[in-house]
């Protein structure tokens, strides 16, 4: 009691108005804390840099279909710390209002100093957590009138758990480890011509752009930026569409009907025209009913909601995409993210960045962060990927094995790999994938002249790359030496100027035969309309001959291939009436002849007797053991193409050489 008699005694002197006064300052002090708290909360708000500051209206728009939708601007671009701090960093941010007011900034705008990915990305991610690898299913549609649709397949190797779970590969290899670089343009970092790794035991490893090497002066007084998350995540929460990826997405999503002719074409045609305004754009745009109407009378009539609708979804994208009062458009700013509209990975991994000595690369194989696309068309079989390869053979470790890849394509890669049409983009085979070959990766520095010095480039293919080589006319053996009769300087049918130089192994990955080598066809009674039967001596004046054709000699059992001897002068040529007659339709008119074959060193029936027959050599040389399989010895032979026959030889068969020289 005596506490609060004398508390009363030192406020009973206090004035009314004092009174007045400190109630007043009390009222006032808690509306000061209440409205900096309430004003310092709205400042944070996605509502203040989206409606009160008009300079955000695109990011914001991005932001809200963005996967951070529901994360507030503040907690990326001040970070998740005591409010001291962030407090601190919000004064440090406050120029940015005065260059507003004062009209000191340029359209279009660019976040110029985010903070570090370690102080706001991480506080919610955590890059040594591992992550499996994750299916991606990309919906594409072509610019076709059935706006065919397209699915290509992947498995994205996300890795991490370096440290943590021993792991050492994928994606989020790159933040686990240190890596250091040198961009020439700091605002937008799309050149990268200098990289430095350190591993774990502290060795470094320098790769440089071969193309844009810079001096060891520049390079020292070069600032190096650590790579983090931020350098691949760039547009994670304010992403602009391309115009292609939009329709896709609607079309995708059902917002455009894709039985609409050629709507993908036509919508991509105008969300790229350039306009003056919105007005403009919403103009072209509407035209679109009466290009329908116009072109597509039948389907407009029937199905002119569905044209309306498509409409309608076109114009709201073109508000999605394009802020002419920003200047900005889904070409201003760079997404790092792939590899396919801007550098992104490639500005690392082209090809093109390599150590000193040029023996390593930075690696640019398609499976180091995702497996090789699988391309999935209306009507195909279901896609196939291999998560792990377990019989890649040493070369395909290299790290400039991407680059190498394309000077050394030879048979050994259909051990593994179809190779038909190679370097096409039908899907008919690994090599036309599509997805990987099929497509132009004008990012990637495969191509530089200064990589070509160091791995020479291939010969070119003749003709359009998309059409398949021609298929080999007749069977082949089990070693096929195609050089032989196909040489450069070979009297049979030389191959043309562009393959010099290619190996003979090579033959085979591109030309398949087209006639199975085991296959007779059955012969018939029936002969084929103006058949002429085949001489056994050479006619002088080639003439159709009434009748029955002649029965082939005994020797000639199993021969498949006639039109090498019968074309070739080896044996009777054909007659003129036989012209273009293929291998397969000889057997239809001229069958085997009843009698038995002649013994070895015999002359074949109806054939001029040799003066002086050449006895059967014994201990000949056996074939060498590239011609395993092969039948017909003259063809090459007897013309100069390989080692000419000896003068005893004269007038042997194909049959008497095998009875002197064995198979190896």
């Amino acid at each position: 009691m005596s506490l609060i008699r004398r508390v009363w005694e030192r406020i009973r002197p206090v004035s009314k108005w004092q009174v007045a006064f400190g109630v007043t300052a009390a009222i006032v002090a808690v509306l000061v804390v209440v409205g900096g708290a309430y004003a310092w909360e709205y400042s944070n708000s996605p509502a203040f840099c989206s409606s009160t500051c008009h300079t955000m209206p695109p990011e914001s728009a991005a932001w809200q279909k963005s996967p951070h939708a529901r994360v507030s601007c503040v907690e990326c671009h001040l970070g998740r710390d005591i409010i001291s701090t962030q407090v601190t960093r919000k004064l440090g941010d406050a120029s940015h209002g005065i260059r507003y007011i004062s009209g000191q900034f340029h359209f279009p705008l660019y976040a110029e100093a985010m903070l570090p990915a370690r102080e706001a990305c991480e506080k919610c991610h955590w890059p040594e957590k591992f992550s499996g690898d994750r299916m991606t299913e990309v919906r594409h549609f072509e610019n076709d009138e059935k706006n065919t649709g397209v699915t290509t397949y992947l498995l994205m190797k996300t890795g991490g758990g370096v440290k943590r779970e021993g792991r050492g590969f994928g994606i989020h290899w790159h933040i686990e480890n240190q890596i250091d670089y040198i961009t020439t343009d700091d605002l937008l970092k799309q050149s990268i011509p200098w990289i430095r790794v350190t591993d774990s035991t502290g060795k470094q490893t320098v790769y440089v752009d071969i193309e844009k090497p810079l001096t060891s002066d520049q390079i020292a007084k070069a600032e190096k930026r650590r790579m983090d998350c931020i350098d691949c995540h760039n547009r994670i929460s304010h992403k602009f569409l391309t115009p292609d990826q939009a329709i896709d997405q609607g079309l995708a999503l059902r917002r455009i009907d894709a039985t609409i002719p050629s709507i993908k074409k036509k919508g991509v045609e105008v969300l790229t025209t350039p306009y003056k305004n919105f007005d403009e754009a919403k103009k072209a745009i509407a035209a679109l009913d009466a290009f329908y109407a116009q072109n597509h009378a039948d389907y407009y009539k029937a199905n002119s909601a569905k044209i309306k609708a498509a409409i309608d979804y076109l114009k709201t994208t073109y508000d999605e995409l394009v802020f002419p009062t920003q200047d900005l458009s889904w070409t201003t700013h760079p997404d790092n993210i792939g590899h396919k509209n801007w550098p992104g990975c490639f500005r690392c991994h082209d090809g093109k960045h390599l150590t000193p000595d040029n023996k390593e690369a930075i690696r640019l194989e398609c499976n180091v962060c995702h497996t090789v696309p699988e391309v999935l068309k209306p009507g195909g079989p279901a896609p196939v990927i291999s998560v792990v390869r377990a019989d890649e053979p040493d070369s395909h470790r290299a790290t400039t094995w991407l680059a190498q890849h394309r000077t050394v394509f030879d048979a050994s890669c259909q051990k593994c790999h179809d190779t038909n049409n190679a370097g096409g983009k039908d899907d008919s085979s690994f090599c036309a994938n599509g997805a990987c070959h099929g497509t132009e990766w004008k990012f990637v520095g495969l191509n530089a002249p200064g990589l070509a010095k160091i791995f020479p480039p291939p010969v070119p293919r003749r003709g359009d790359p998309n059409v398949p080589p021609k298929a080999i006319p007749h069977p082949i053996g089990g070693s096929p030496d195609c050089q032989l009769c196909h040489a450069q300087t070979s009297k049979v049918r030389p191959y043309p100027v562009d393959h010099v130089g290619r190996k003979n192994e090579t033959c085979l990955a591109c030309h398949k035969p087209a006639v199975p080598a085991a296959v007779t066809p059955a012969a018939t009674t029936a002969p084929l309309p103006s058949a002429t039967p085949t001489p056994s001596t050479k006619p002088t004046t080639p003439a159709p001959v009434a009748g029955a054709p002649k029965k082939l000699p005994a020797n000639h059992a199993g021969r498949t291939i006639c039109t090498v001897c019968h074309t070739q002068g080896v044996g009777p040529k054909l007659p003129a009436d036989h012209a273009n007659r293929a291998d397969g339709t000889c057997t239809a008119c001229h069958t085997m002849s009843s009698s038995s074959a002649p013994a070895a060193g015999a002359t074949p029936t109806g054939a001029a007797k040799p003066t002086t027959p050449a006895p059967a050599i014994r201990g000949a040389e056996k074939l060498p053991a590239d011609h395993a399989g092969r039948t017909i010895c003259l063809a090459c032979h007897a013309q100069g193409v390989g080692d000419k026959l000896p003068a005893d030889h004269a007038n042997r068969t194909d049959d008497t050489c095998k009875a002197c020289h064995p198979s190896p």
